[in-house]
């Protein structure tokens, strides 16, 4: 079998070790060789807005799936909508008249903005914009229209019919105290009751649950089934109507969840699929399918990881049906692609992280540019640049978009502020500070993410603020140094900044001049401590700060004239 490629050894390289496991498995399923297709599989429930926790469950299938095919293996994502759950709970924001929804497939509940076809497609449409730009394809799987075209009549009938060894286990398990399940953390709905509603023994524990035929919600309460005939006979708990519905000809249902999990492995061909850390705790979806899969279904379970979950900085564990939390479209607002997969790809599964909207985000940039640097050096490949490796590229999309040159986010950021966002006055300033480029477009995607996370996500308190006319109070109180500083800076200063290394001379340098040195000459502790009284009156005199841009940068972006207004007194 062919195996992983650079530094597998290394123990913080999950997707290597993880697709070795995946293809051990698939090779021992397929009798010792590998099957013609590997199938890593991935499933959600679209209940609600698809957040970062619940994008680590598409980004671990997507990165073993691409180690797979990497070492040319035939492979496929195959992704699970899992539409035809219960709509559970009416978001907060939304609409209350859309708890008369309660308990109707998600794939049934009307959008409440009218702009998507369902409450499912609603949260699927942006999810899926955002793996396009992530670079991540999968075959999709709508598990509504798999179901009512009664694809899955044999297995239903085969587990009714095995309900009693379903139940063995069930019963098992049920004694022991699971994981508390968020919803919409896990790869899909879990049934808190694994049945339907019944009154009598035997069926209330059934593994299949009708969706009421009169007002299409699976608040039933089962009352018989024929084995002869497979009639299954229900009242609905809501309408009050009574049907009978036939399980051979009829769709108009689905197996509960710990029940239909397992199915799908086995009618999909699964090798490989991960979940919450909560579904391989006692009694939950993995380890309870595990052990129904062969003596209900005949198949085997595939390889498993649990993944932990992935919060934002100073907010609770996410859940999709709170609203109000982050997606992946969100974070692609301000964060370049390969960036976002690669706060994913190099932590491994079990590893609980957060992803932070705020000052970390400069942070986040400069770490991502220092490895892309030390990438482009062969000698120094190691784990680290492994996991920037596929986050900066897949299979079938190539390399993903990066600025063709490449100016610090924190820089972007910074001159977006003082220019009010404008592209042309920022590409112009980041020109005249050493980063040569020929048009807007070179500095994209990063310069619109910059110009995003400044405008959106920056407190208001904390953004630079350009006086709009001199401080003359503070330019008449300046003392003896301060006034022998700025008369040096405005003798010398330019009549444009289109040099930035005689800008930054310069700026640094007037301290060195009021102490008889010149430009060219290191500073002093004396120097050093004179730059610093400078700086600050040069950030009060220009932004009503104590800081800010980097000086040489404010200077860019406000231009010669601007720079010139503000530190002279009014007439």
């Amino acid at each position: 079998m062919a195996r992983g490629r650079g530094n597998d050894g290394d123990p913080t390289d999950w997707v290597t070790r993880t697709a070795d496991l995946a293809l051990r498995h698939a090779e021992t399923v397929n009798g010792g060789t590998l099957p013609g297709l590997v199938t890593c599989a991935s499933g959600i429930s679209p209940s609600g807005p698809i957040h970062l926790g619940n994008l680590r469950e598409f980004l671990t299938v997507h990165f073993v799936a691409e180690e797979i095919r990497r070492r040319g293996i035939n492979v496929r994502h195959l992704h699970s909508w899992d539409d035809y759950d219960r709509f559970r709970k009416v978001p907060a924001g939304v609409d209350e008249a859309w708890n008369e929804h309660i308990g109707r497939p998600l794939s049934a509940v009307p959008d409440p903005t009218g702009e998507f076809p369902s409450w499912a497609e609603r949260y699927k449409a942006p999810l899926r914009a955002a793996l396009a730009e992530m670079g991540c394809e999968m075959v999709e799987v709508d598990q509504t229209e798999m179901y009512r075209a009664g694809t899955y009549r044999e297995q239903i009938l085969t587990a009714i019919s095995k309900r009693d060894e379903i139940e063995s286990v069930m019963a098992r398990y049920r004694t022991k105290k699971a994981d508390p399940v968020e919803e919409g953390e896990s790869t899909a709905e879990e049934d808190p009751d694994d049945g339907g509603h019944g009154t009598t023994e035997d069926l209330a524990r059934f593994p299949y649950k009708p969706y009421c035929r009169g007002c299409g919600r699976d608040t039933v309460t089962l009352t018989s089934y024929d084995d002869e005939t497979t009639d299954l006979a229900y009242t609905c708990d809501v309408c009050g109507d009574s049907y009978v519905t036939n399980v051979a000809t009829q769709d108009e249902g689905k197996l509960v969840w710990k029940v239909d999990w397992p199915m799908r492995w086995t009618f999909e061909g699964v090798h490989f699929e991960p979940g919450g850390v909560d579904h391989a705790s006692p009694g939950s979806s993995y380890t309870v399918g595990k052990e129904l899969i062969g003596p209900v279904f005949g198949g085997t379970a595939p390889s498993f990881v649990g993944y932990s979950f992935v919060g934002v900085a100073g907010m609770p564990k996410m859940s999709s049906s709170k609203g109000g939390v982050p997606t992946a479209a969100e974070a692609l607002r301000i964060l370049e692609a390969p960036i976002l997969r690669w706060l994913y790809v190099r932590r491994q599964p079990k590893q609980a992280f957060n992803v932070d909207f705020g000052q970390e985000v400069l942070r986040l940039y400069d770490e991502w540019d220092a490895l892309t640097r030390k990438a482009a050096d062969p000698a120094k490949r190691d784990a680290a640049v492994l996991a920037w490796e596929r986050a900066s590229a897949t299979a079938a999309s190539g390399t993903l978009p990066t600025p063709a040159v490449v100016v610090p986010f924190r820089m972007l950021s910074s001159v977006a502020d003082v220019t009010a966002g404008s592209p042309d006055l920022i590409s112009q300033t980041v020109g005249k500070v050493g980063f040569a480029h020929a048009s807007v477009a070179d500095l994209e995607p990063r310069l619109s993410k910059a110009a995003t996370w400044m405008t959106d996500y920056v407190d208001p308190e904390d953004r630079t603020s350009v006086r709009t006319s001199p401080d003359d109070d503070r330019l008449r109180a300046l003392d003896e140094d301060e006034e022998l500083w700025l008369r040096q800076l405005l003798d010398r200063l330019p009549e444009s900044f289109d040099d930035a290394d005689e800008l930054t001379a310069l700026i640094y340098g007037v301290p060195k001049l009021c102490r008889g040195m010149s430009l060219e000459d290191p500073p002093t502790d004396e120097v050093k401590a004179d730059q610093k009284a400078f700086f600050k009156l040069l950030y009060e005199l220009l932004v009503a700060a104590e800081r800010g841009p980097r000086l040489p940068t404010l200077f860019a972006a406000l231009g010669a004239d601007r720079v010139r207004g503000l530190l002279t007194p009014s007439a």
